[in-house]
């Protein structure tokens, strides 16, 4: 299949890429990290603007486009969401505090070559889907490329990053199993874009992913038919468990982590339910990827995490500092993956 240019189009969700789109964004994340190793410097951005808006807080995110813009010989320009006018939806906004989603990305739009947003959580009310909702209006009324740098639903760019990784260590991945698991934390907030977007990519790439998960932390069912239909598509295979011992027994990879349970937050209830969701979280402490878990997998098996981890929850020292830990491949990647993204788009 010959696979059509990328220059212009949005980059939401990897769900709305065919596999020879995203094969072709990793295949230039490789050249790209690989020349740059070598000292070769790639201008593919020189004037280039790319806006940063933020609505969370960030580490790898924001210094992973900012270097990246720079080595592409562009620029990144970070906004800080309540130092400007905070960009809100019809029937959000406050006078003289926000300013339509609309204006705001034709505004941006003029100046600039590129908005890149991240958006879940408090600033959306934890209201499941409405962080996505305004990153597709901004993309509605922007006349330059829209990139997911995380919201509610998905997180695209970790997922290019993550399969860059198991690409690097692996080659093929195809046949190989991936455990993508719950895993404690007490902290309730963390968004469910991380585990949507680890297995939608792996559904495009023959690989057997098993979901891990105990009763309450299902995930949305739309986005896991959507990894089922990509399964029947491209080869490889899904399952999904609440045993995470199970999951993890020969695993080649996992990747524990915490995310709240949509069944305490908006809009299956009137509002958010932290309560309830805490007794949850408490009756599952045991979900921790320690040194008897990774026994389970296979001796060489990858552990990953997006990052930030709750240390002594998630996972121990002894995992995440460990021999099979890709934690910091992965971090890495994040600026690889995006420069070949942003070089696809913005050019």
């Amino acid at each position: 299949m010959k696979t059509k240019s990328l220059r212009g189009r949005d980059f939401i969700t990897v769900l709305e890429f065919s596999k020879e789109e995203l094969d072709t964004i990793l295949r230039l994340a490789e050249q790209l990290k690989l020349e740059k190793a070598a000292g070769k410097r790639h201008p593919l951005l020189v004037e280039k603007t790319l806006f940063l808006l933020f609505y969370n807080r960030s580490l790898r995110t924001r210094n992973s486009f900012e270097c990246g813009m720079t080595q592409l010989g562009g620029h990144a320009n970070y906004l800080d969401s309540e130092k400007v006018y905070t960009p809100a939806v019809a029937g959000e906004e406050v006078a003289f505090v926000t300013e339509r989603v609309a204006d705001v990305a034709r505004v941006l739009s003029s100046m600039g070559d590129g908005i890149a947003i991240r958006i879940f959580g408090d600033p959306v009310g934890w209201y499941y889907g409405r962080g996505n909702e305004y990153l597709r209006e901004f993309a509605r009324w922007a006349t330059v490329p829209v990139i997911n740098m995380e919201d509610d639903m998905y997180h695209p760019c970790q997922a290019m990053a993550d399969m860059l990784t198991l690409r690097e260590k692996w080659g093929d991945v195809a046949g190989r199993k991936i455990v993508v698991s719950w895993a404690y934390s007490p902290s309730m907030k963390k968004p469910v874009s991380v585990p949507h977007s680890m297995m939608a990519i792996a559904s495009y790439f023959g690989m057997h992913i098993v979901f891990a998960r105990p009763k309450g932390f299902e995930l949305d069912p739309a986005i896991i038919e959507k990894v089922k239909a990509n399964v029947a598509k491209h080869g490889g295979s899904f399952e999904e468990t609440d045993s995470m011992e199970e999951a993890f027994r020969d695993a080649d990879a996992v990747y524990p982590k915490c995310w709240p349970s949509l069944e305490y937050l908006p809009p299956r209830v009137p509002k958010p339910d932290f309560e309830s969701m805490k007794k949850l979280f408490d009756a599952n402490r045991h979900w921790i990827c320690d040194e008897r878990m990774m026994k389970l997998a296979k001796p060489d098996c990858l552990y990953m995490h997006c990052l930030p981890c709750d240390r002594g929850f998630e996972v121990t020292d002894a995992v995440i500092d460990g021999p099979n830990s890709v934690v910091f491949d992965q971090a890495e990647n994040r600026m690889h993956a995006q420069k070949a993204i942003m070089a696809l788009t913005m050019r």
